[in-house]
């Protein structure tokens, strides 16, 4: 027997029962991101030479290093290391937390329509970020490195701070992984009745140029990282083009979903 996802939730329990569920829920997500701050504070070391990993190959063997200007830089930024991976690993404990709650009052044809968007969430946020991480970030930083040496009578020479390296690597993580959340995007308003296939269409040439001006505030001011991050996301909103339903068939998501009629009792 096929799994039934029920209608909407019938019972109507006081505002006062909503705001303790929040509270609960809200409670266990802060205990799940503090017991994951710990783990990683206790691994910020480890992690922080991850995050390094690009940078050091981009060096020449040997030569790569990291300076810290202020006495409590290097502490600092081991705590932003920290919170910045514990939100990662305590993402689906919030993520669950935050659906449990919402769920209850979504009729059953949103809930199968919110499903496979939540699964895809966090695995395009990581497409885009191993994109960053293993293609993107390397080759910037080699780039980057690339204008070291001699200028003018003058010694040229890379000296990354912790705390603004830290920065640049979370802007090219963050940046990709929520870049990469675009075909989610245009396929809940799709399914939610806003936008429709033909509307994308129309709009493409506009989406382009946009997909383009985010990756060039979005990565370093050369063109390799920005085709980069523009090329995958262009293929993703063609792809999201094929998915989205025609203006004829799209329904509202409100609309619950119709019983079967009930067979009419022979005398």
């Amino acid at each position: 027997m096929p799994l039934k996802v029920k209608d909407i939730d019938e019972t109507q329990a006081p505002l006062l029962d909503h705001l303790i569920e929040l509270r609960a829920r809200l409670f266990r997500c802060v205990v799940a991101l503090g017991i994951a701050f710990a783990f990683c504070m206790w691994k910020a070391k480890f992690i922080l030479g991850l995050l390094v990993r690009p940078l050091v190959q981009a060096f020449p063997p040997g030569q790569g290093k990291l300076i810290y200007t202020k006495l409590y830089e290097a502490f600092f930024v081991e705590v932003k290391v920290a919170m910045f991976a514990a939100f990662f690993i305590s993402f689906p404990i919030i993520a669950n937390q935050l659906w449990a709650f919402v769920a209850p009052g979504l009729y059953a044809k949103e809930k199968k329509a919110f499903l496979p968007f939540l699964i895809a969430t966090p695995v395009l946020f990581a497409g885009g970020a191993c994109l960053a991480y293993f293609i993107v970030m390397p080759t910037a930083f080699h780039w980057l490195l690339g204008f070291q040496g001699e200028n003018g009578g003058i010694k040229q020479e890379a000296l990354p701070t912790m705390d603004g390296y830290l920065d640049l690597v979370m802007r090219f993580i963050l940046g990709f992984g929520i870049s990469f959340l675009l075909p989610v995007l245009m396929l809940l308003l799709n399914r939610a009745g806003i936008v429709s296939k033909e509307q994308a269409v129309r709009a493409r040439r506009f989406v382009i140029v946009g997909i383009f001006v985010v990756a060039a505030v979005a990565t370093p001011p050369d063109v390799a990282s920005q085709l980069m991050l523009a090329v995958p996301l262009v293929l993703l909103f063609e792809i999201s083009l094929l998915l989205m339903r025609p203006e004829g068939k799209m329904t509202s998501l409100r609309e619950p979903e119709k019983a079967p009629p009930e067979p009419t009792p022979q005398p």
